[in-house]
């Protein structure tokens, strides 16, 4: 009985000594985590900012802007105003104008010219074709008739008796187209072989596009005017290649003068990024100089985080080094980049920001941040203003935060 009442003093000592122990390692894990939580680089007053873009007016004129509500997503391209400018100087353009329907009309008299010479020359064409098909059918026939009388010539017929026209006629089947013939047979034979010879060469001149016996031109007139209307052609061709090149140089001329004058009339101001409508510099109907601030947008996709830090954590960063940020009231935490390091009294480069920094803020030195999270949500992209917290260095409970993410 005696060991067992002293086996449980004993196991109540070491339980006793235990829970000291227990409870020290407790003290100690939690000043570790207490002292490790606040001696890790952290940021104050890290808040989501953005650059602010300005749309200026393009030209001189009177600006429509219809109401929109401040703050209210714009869309990259969306219309946001107009600028008109009723004055707009014109007198160039018209000139132009002018001078391009001159040109078109020189163009088209020209063509036309073109087209009926070679509607005049395809008749001609045809005509001489005509001539051409004609004249060889006419050569033909004769140069048969005179064979057949060569002939009969040769195989001793005889020429009738009368008057030396009925004789000519008896051998040349023609009246009067030639001179008298002798009643010679020797002589009318020589003649008829001569009229075989002198056709059969006008026949192959008149196949080789040469015609005998018409006068001193070797091709009829048709085919001479053909020639003569090619070489019309070929110069009306080139006069309208040459209108159809001024043509299009004043045309060229005319479509710069029109964007010319289409900048200075004016036209939609569209947004040049996405973001948010965030100030109005100009009333609706004001004149407007060209260059004068119309109203200002926050670029939504280039989102940052701008934070101040101490002396002490500011010496201990770089460019490039992973960071940590966790907008106030969540427990998200973004992955982040530093992206530039301005130090104390930054003031210079949020001249261009949505946000402006505090007093405190300047007081301490400045970080940029980017957080790629930020600019891809569509639905928080434009946190802009939304405040949090960064932090540059591993905590205790980064292993338990991420558990609840």
């Amino acid at each position: 009985m005696a060991a067992v009442i002293a086996s449980i003093a004993h196991v109540a000592e070491v339980m006793k000594y235990g829970r000291l122990i227990i409870g020290l390692l407790a003290v100690v894990v939690g000043l570790w985590i207490i002292v490790g939580e606040q001696m890790s680089g952290a940021s104050a007053g890290a808040v989501v900012n953005a650059p602010v873009v300005t749309v200026r007016a393009p030209v001189a004129g009177n600006l429509r802007m219809p109401t929109r509500q401040l703050g209210s997503r714009v869309a990259q391209g969306e219309v946001l105003a107009s600028v008109e400018n009723p004055i707009v100087d014109r007198v160039r353009l018209d000139d132009l104008l002018m001078e391009v329907r001159l040109e078109e009309a020189a163009k088209a008299q020209i063509a036309s010219l073109l087209t009926e010479t070679r509607s005049v020359r395809e008749g001609l064409v045809e005509r001489t074709r005509i001539y051409r098909t004609r004249r060889l059918e006419e050569l033909r026939e004769r140069l048969n008739h005179a064979e057949a009388r060569l002939a009969i010539l040769e195989a001793g017929g005889a020429a009738p008796a009368g008057s030396d026209q009925q004789l000519l006629a008896a051998v040349e089947g023609e009246s009067g187209s030639l001179p008298a013939e002798p009643r010679l047979e020797a002589l009318a034979l020589n003649h008829a072989r001569e009229r075989v010879v002198v056709l059969r060469i006008a026949l192959q001149a008149a196949q080789a596009h040469v015609f005998l016996g018409d006068g001193y031109n070797d091709a009829p007139n048709a085919e001479q005017r053909v020639v003569e209307l090619d070489s019309e052609i070929a110069a009306l061709a080139s006069r309208l290649s040459e209108a159809e090149e001024r043509t299009a140089t004043v045309q060229e001329r005319v479509d710069r003068e029109r964007i010319r004058v289409n900048g200075l009339t004016g036209g939609e101001l569209p947004a040049p990024v996405e973001g948010l409508f965030w100030e109005v510099l100009e009333a609706n109907g004001v004149n407007v100089q060209r260059g004068d601030p119309v109203l200002r947008l926050v670029d939504c996709q280039a989102a940052m985080v701008t934070l101040s830090v101490t002396e002490r954590v500011f010496n201990g960063l770089a460019i490039g080094q992973a960071a940590h940020f966790r907008p106030g009231g969540s427990s998200e935490v973004h992955d982040a980049t530093i992206s530039r390091l301005a130090g104390s009294g930054a003031s210079t480069i949020y001249r261009n920001l949505a946000v402006a920094p505090s007093q405190r803020h300047l007081e301490r030195f400045d970080v940029t941040l980017i957080v790629p999270t930020l600019r891809q949500s569509s639905a928080e992209g434009c946190m802009i203003g939304r405040t949090g917290r960064a932090f540059f260095e591993a905590r205790p409970l980064d292993g338990l935060r991420s558990l609840f993410r």
